[in-house]
């Protein structure tokens, strides 16, 4: 599903989280419309991210970078290196999502600084304040409130994707008791239909590729297939095996 760079659509990207920039440029050569920079878990930290986004250099690929937690600074600081969005993990509420666009935009729409000597302008050799693009933002819906307020989320102005985080999901139903109120094949479509409600694209990691037709068929298009830690981990034990 390739994209044209000013879509504010996604189309297959992968997961890195290992920090190298050697494994980020080699996967934005790979042909991902787009590339996830993971600083929540994994092993990519802030002062390393720079060169990462530096390596993942491909005309076209966007570049998100997901942060640990609701950090206005962090977030700004990461959009003038360059990358192209945010992903928030568990939101759970239309004003968590609201305050995340108020960080990532310039006013009048947000309370982002705006610096002409950013990367993002080329360091000051291409500043065009009538053209300021609004970055890509993914709220992850990981957690049954959440699920439940998914149209909601969706129907936030600066929202693009929601997205799934299938396994902090699986765990949230998990310890309902004494039932899940809903099981995980719900909550998928549920994600899906409010995404569908509101106009906007509905995305998931996905670790198993059989689980692709089902997921396409509920509506999720804005597909992250494996991670570079899996495809790695799961090469090296290919290679053991005899």
């Amino acid at each position: 599903m390739k994209q044209q760079p000013d879509s504010r659509q996604l189309g297959t990207g992968t997961w890195l989280s290992i920090g190298s920039p050697v494994i980020a440029e080699l996967a934005a050569a790979c042909g991902f419309d787009w590339l996830l920079f993971d600083l929540e878990h994994g092993c990519l930290t802030e002062s390393g991210l720079l060169a990462n986004l530096q390596a993942a250099k491909r005309e076209g690929v966007r570049l998100i970078v997901r942060v640990g937690s609701m950090d206005s600074a962090l977030i700004a600081r990461v959009l003038d290196w360059g990358a192209s969005g945010i992903m928030l993990p568990h939101v759970s509420t239309a004003e968590q999502a609201r305050e995340c666009v108020k960080a990532m935009n310039y006013p009048p729409i947000g309370t982002r600084g705006y610096s002409s000597s950013a990367r993002s302008f080329s360091y000051g050799l291409h500043v065009q304040q009538n053209t300021l693009q609004q970055p890509l933002f993914i709220p992850q819906i990981e957690n049954e409130e959440g699920v439940l307020k998914a149209e909601s989320i969706a129907a936030v102005d600066g929202v693009d994707i929601l997205f799934v985080g299938p396994a902090d999901l699986k765990l949230d139903l998990s310890i309902r008791r004494p039932t899940p109120p809903i099981s995980y094949e719900t909550a998928l479509q549920q994600v899906s239909l409010a995404a569908k409600n509101q106009q906007k694209q509905a995305g998931i990691l996905v670790r198993n590729r059989d689980d692709l037709p089902a997921l396409k068929h509920w509506g999720y298009s804005c597909l992250a297939i494996g991670s570079d830690l899996g495809m790695i981990r799961d090469g090296l034990l290919a290679a053991t095996i005899s």
